[in-house]
């Protein structure tokens, strides 16, 4: 799979650690930053990469702030963007099952090392099971065409 990641200065220390761990497990990473703990704007750094996510067919993005909370916010305004805020990998395993996220959201604050792991793992082996889903997707979709 071929990932973007970005984060605030919030979550700098767990997008390194979550961009190396995807890349040791063989994927393709694109580090959007930032690079380091001062001070920036979410907003800015979800934009920059759901941009690219739909942009680029077969990519996936994983957003980390300190609660996860704003990314997800964020994220979701954009058209095409289908961002799940997780906690444990039960969420990450239902967000790619039932409502092909494609967008990952977790918190450096609210989760750790280890959840943030078996949340990515349940999140890559996780298939979009599709079926009866594939509507109610279609649905979120034109939720955005309201505005």
């Amino acid at each position: 799979m071929n990932f973007f990641i970005a984060t605030d200065h919030a979550g700098v220390d767990l997008k390194n650690y979550t961009a190396e761990l995807l890349r040791a497990r063989g994927h393709d990473v694109v580090d959007l930053g930032p690079h380091s703990s001062d001070r920036v704007d979410y907003p800015d750094y979800a934009a920059l990469l759901c941009e690219k996510v739909v942009a680029k067919c077969d990519t996936h993005g994983i957003l980390i702030c300190g609660s996860g909370i704003g990314m997800s916010m964020a994220a979701n305004a954009f058209k095409g963007i289908r961002a799940a805020l997780c906690h444990d990998a039960y969420t990450a395993t239902m967000a790619r099952a039932h409502n092909d996220a494609n967008v990952l959201c977790f918190g450096e604050r609210v989760v750790g090392y280890g959840v943030a792991e078996s949340m990515i793992d349940a999140w890559l082996d996780t298939e979009f099971e599709s079926g009866r889903h594939a509507n109610r997707v279609l649905k979120i979709e034109s939720l955005k065409e309201r505005l």
